[in-house]
């Protein structure tokens, strides 16, 4: 059993302190997987907040079929796609706000990704299609093995391979667009 599966299971049992562990360990790779979905870092962190609401108010079933984890990615998912599906709409946003959400996103990456060749792989990341860009991150940002991307993305193994070699390829090709040096990283 995984950390947040225990974690889990102690909130389930009536400990508050399983929320918040999973809440620490899991928040800022969940915001930045969202954001992928949505765009907008603030919208990122209300989806996340609205995953861990989820899981205390509904208190789902994990089934341990899949690793903690992917199965939470999963309910993130779902919920960043109700949210795109229910607000298709274009959204102005005033520029000066623009300003300070870019920023607010930056400061999240590089907390997170820490090292300027992430950022750049990062960066490239948000130039490529949405499925590639989930199968990357999941599988070499979160650690995700094919088994679980495929829950996920609700695809299969085969399915998961196929797209995880074309986005390689699709990122590979973006990243030598930057002059992207391989041997340093």
């Amino acid at each position: 059993m995984d950390i947040g599966a225990s974690s889990y299971h102690r909130y389930l049992d009536g400990e508050d302190e399983g929320i918040a562990e999973i809440v620490n360990e899991y928040k800022d790779g969940l915001i930045l997987f969202l954001n992928g979905f949505v765009n907008n870092i603030h919208i990122a962190e209300d989806l996340t907040e609205d995953t861990f609401f989820r899981l205390m108010v509904k208190k789902p079933t994990f089934s341990e079929k899949s690793s903690f984890k992917s199965w939470l990615y999963a309910i993130g998912r779902n919920v960043a796609v109700d949210y795109v599906r229910h607000h298709a709409r274009i959204i102005s946003i005033p520029n000066q706000d623009l300003e300070s959400y870019a920023k607010d996103e930056e400061n999240l990456e590089r907390t997170f990704l820490r090292e300027e060749k992430r950022i750049m792989i990062h960066q490239a990341l948000k130039r490529i299609s949405p499925d590639y860009r989930q199968v990357l991150w999941l599988t070499f940002f979160e650690d995700m093995s094919g088994k679980e991307v495929g829950k996920v993305m609700k695809k299969n193994s085969r399915q998961i391979r196929n797209l995880l070699y074309r986005a390689k390829q699709s990122l590979k090709e973006e990243l030598e667009k930057e002059d992207f040096d391989y041997e340093d990283f």
